[in-house]
This record gives C-alpha cells, structure tokens and sequence, in this order.
C-alpha cells in the first residue's frame, strides 16, 4: 500500500553558468545527467528551461519553478558558475536545495571545454554563507553524470522529510503519564522548523469517539477490514466494532483538523485512563494508522511522533515508536547466529505494546496489554485491556532515530543503523532483537549520557544518510551516531573495559 500523509517531490535541475564560460557546456552536461535520471527510474525530476547566468536569470527560473509546482532544487554547475546570481535563486526559491557539479568527462574537454567547477563550488559554498543558507553539498560534489543522478535520487528522500516536516500539525491528546516525563520536553523548537502542535484533552478524543457512533456502516466496513487484516489472529470479533469505531474518530479528525498543515501525525496518551474510559487499548488502531502513513506515539511522545514521521519520510516505509527496552540472554541466540556485525553486548529488544504495523511484522495477532492487565484487571480474563498487535518485527534492516529538545530548548538528534534480527525473542508485545553494531558504547556515551528519553523511532531501510542531510539542512547540528572502536565519545573513560 502507498502511504498517504507524505510529500510528493518535483525537482528540478537548475543548470547554472558563469558568463565567461559557454552556456552549451552546462547546457551538455545536464542533458547528460537527465538522461541519467530517466535510466534510473526516477520521477518528479524535471530540467529547468532557463540556465542561470545573471541575476534576471535566476528571476525568470524562479518564476517557472512556481509555475511549475517545483518544491525542491538541483543547482547543476555545469561549468564554474556564477555563484551571486546562483545563491540568490537558492534564497528566494525558499524549499530545500543541493547543489552538484560537473566533473570533466576526459582529456579531450581539458584544451577548451574545460568547467573548473571545483573553483565553483568553494565560490557558491561562500557566497551561500553570506545570505546565511542551507544547501545540502553531497559528500562528493564533483560528479559524472550517473553519480549526479545518484546524488539526486537521495536527495529527493531528504527533501520529501524537509518539506514534510515545513507542513506537519501535531495532534497531541493528553498530558503525559505520571511516571513517564522522560519523554516530555519543549515544543518551542519545533514550530521554529515549521512544525504546528495543537494539544488537546484526552475529554476531546473521548467526545469524539462517541460522535462517530452514528456512523455505522463506515464502522462495520472498517471492523470488516480489520477481520480480513487479523484473520485467524483475532481472538475477540466482539471488540472489533469499538476499535473501528476509534480508528474512525482519528482519521476523521486527521482529515477535518489539519488546518493549514498538510501533513499530521498523532501523539495520544494511551494509559491509564484510556483503558476504564474507552474499554480498550488503542495500540492496534495505532498500528493500523501507521501502516497507512499516519503515526501514533504512544504516551503523548510529541518529538516521537515527529521522529517516527521523518523517518517515515526517508524510507517510504511505514515506521514504528519503541522502547529502548531490555537485554538479550544468551540463551535465546540460536548456536552460531549471526550478528550482522554486532557484539552480544550491543544487541537489545524493541518493544512496544502493539502499535506496530502488521506489515512489519512477522505474523501477528490482536492480544491483551499483559502489563495493565495486571495492573487494573487483577491477571483476570482480559477485557478493557484487550486490543494490541502482537508479533515479532520482522528481521532484516533498521535504522534508530530520535529528534529531541533539550530542557533549554536546543534540538538534538541521533541515528544509528543496524538490523532486527531472525531471533525468537520469547516475549509479548510489538518486540524484536535489534542489532547495531557499536551499540553498547552509543547507548551509555550518548543515548544515557545526552539524556535521550527510551522511545526511538526506528524504520525498516538503512535512513541514516537521508536523516543526516535533512537534518543539516533543517538546522539541527548537534547530530549522534556511533563512533568506531579506538575513536571515544566525548567523557568516556580510556580506562574502562
């Protein structure tokens, strides 16, 4: 299935040209790399009719990427550039930018055809400074014409989390609970990318819920989807008719109060309240929203909801919010497994209630909540903590994402890439083994010790490339990832083993 609630992405290519060097040159090399771009596959790229040497050039770009519905650009240094003229259509074009450059294609080009584009780039670089812009400069600036269609293909990825992002309402329900402030922080930082939070009353959804009650038919064919989705894992059809009933109060909200926004995910407070007022948990309508594009934090995780959206963004992939939970034994790892680059010591369980996609699953089934069973049940029969999705991620790769604020309002970040592995983990919930390489020292030098709260948001594709560039070019800096051993992490002891 598509995913809904996310940006589609027109690029174009932008070829720019310094006066004393011949249009043709970069007018060539870009013809080059569209015809790169079209053996890829990819679409929404489109060349821009105008190469820009002067200012009146960058205008008349300007106004045909209006026209044209453009939401994200490729400066092509075709040759040196003029890099006034070029940072200029960056800053009034306004979205999210890259720039690449040509390499020469052989020795021939060197007598007279020559691009200098390497001059080019440390010119464009500075004079984007000037005007205080973010650009996103690839790893590698300098490229033929596969490596600069290359380059675009994940840029388009970072521009979709960007301008998703610009666009994005948060709905959040609730305060957070009592004991859980781990996850609390402050939304300042947040409106300043572009972000809106509308907050609300867990009073608002409870209403609401009870106004969808007319709505029968669209609440019978949603319980009907959910039988099909479940089959032979729903152990209670009774509850089905409640939770469609649910899920029908959230997309209608999320289609009828986004406002000005686009886009929008949903932070919820789930617990305790939730289960004696409702007479469910909503976890497996939050992994079936998800799975359609439209996340649910658990715990009114307001920054998780925004995490499990940017990631979702980069991958195209539905996403997940878990706990950073609990320690691996050794007993459960088959003899001889595999750990995809992982010490023992770096493997770790992500777990949460229910609220993973079944598409992320390993098989699935709706269960019961063990832990509030206990708590507002007794351990008895289960009824108003009936309604998780159960199963085991399924293995394969995984990136750990997390944007937060600190308490003084400065955002930080970190990604980590790894994978879940084909283990057993032998527990309940939305749960899987996860393997990242480095792990161990990450979790106590950054995770512990930068004071990250115990959600991340993982997606199912390697993501950490995208996320890093999207979020240079939204202006957080203060960016973790794990350190190789030999390099330390800013406090780590030299003498610990």
């Amino acid at each position: 299935m598509k995913l809904q609630n996310i940006p589609e992405i027109k690029l174009a290519v932008v070829g720019v040209s310094r006066d004393c060097f011949p249009a043709a040159l970069t007018k060539k090399r870009l013809a080059a790399v569209m015809e790169e771009v079209a053996k890829a596959g990819l679409s929404g790229v489109v060349a821009c009719p105008v190469t820009i040497e002067h200012e009146e050039d960058a205008m008349q770009a300007l106004e045909w990427a209006r026209a044209e519905g453009v939401n994200a650009v490729c400066v092509y240094l075709g040759n040196f550039g003029p890099e006034g003229p070029t940072a200029l259509f960056v800053e009034k074009f306004g979205g999210p930018a890259m720039m690449v450059a040509a390499r020469e294609e052989n020795r021939e080009v060197l007598a007279s055809d020559r691009g200098d584009a390497l001059c080019g780039v440390l010119n464009f670089s500075y004079s984007c400074g000037l005007r205080g812009l973010r650009v996103h400069v690839p790893q590698y600036p300098n490229q033929d014409a596969a490596g600069a269609a290359a380059e675009i293909a994940d840029f388009m990825k970072t521009a979709r989390v960007v301008v998703g992002l610009r666009s994005l309402k948060v709905f959040g329900f609730g305060p957070r609970p009592e004991d859980f402030f781990a996850c609390n922080a402050p939304i300042a930082p947040l409106f300043k990318l572009g972000v809106n939070i509308q907050e609300n009353s867990e009073l608002d959804l409870f209403e609401h819920f009870h106004t969808m009650a007319p709505r029968k038919s669209k609440i019978d064919a949603i319980a009907s989807d959910m039988a099909r989705e479940l089959g032979g894992g729903c152990k209670w059809p009774d509850l089905l008719p409640q939770l469609a009933q649910f899920e029908l109060a959230l997309t209608d909200w999320f289609e009828n109060r986004r406002g000005a926004a686009k886009y929008a995910v949903f932070a919820d407070k789930c617990w305790p309240a939730f289960q004696t007022s409702f007479k469910f948990v909503p976890c497996y309508v939050n992994s079936r929203l998800a799975g359609r594009g439209i996340p649910v934090a658990c715990e009114v995780d307001i920054y998780g909801a925004v995490s499990e959206y940017m990631i979702q963004c980069a991958t195209g992939l539905p996403a997940t919010l878990l706990d950073i939970n609990n320690s691996v034994p050794d007993d459960i790892l088959p003899a001889g497994a595999d750990l995809r680059g992982a010490d023992k010591r770096d493997l770790f369980m992500g777990f949460h209630c229910g609220n993973t996609c079944s598409s992320c699953l390993s098989g699935c089934a709706m269960k019961y909540q063990l832990i509030m069973n206990r708590g507002l049940e007794g351990g008895a029969e289960p009824v108003i903590s009936r309604g998780t999705l159960e199963g085991r991620i399924r293995p394969g790769d995984a990136t750990l994402f997390r944007l937060q604020s600190t308490a003084d309002c400065r955002l930080v970040s970190y990604a980590a890439e790894g994978e879940f592995l084909d283990v057993e983990p032998h527990s309940f919930g939305s749960i899987g083994v996860a393997a990242i390489p480095g792990f161990a020292r990450f979790y106590r030098h950054v995770l512990v010790a930068r004071r990250f709260p115990h959600h991340g948001a993982f997606g199912f594709a390697k993501a950490g490339k995208i996320l890093f560039d999207a979020l240079k070019l939204l202006g957080v800096d203060d960016i973790c990832t794990p350190l190789p051993e030999g390099l330390p992490y800013p406090g780590e002891n030299p003498f610990a083993r």
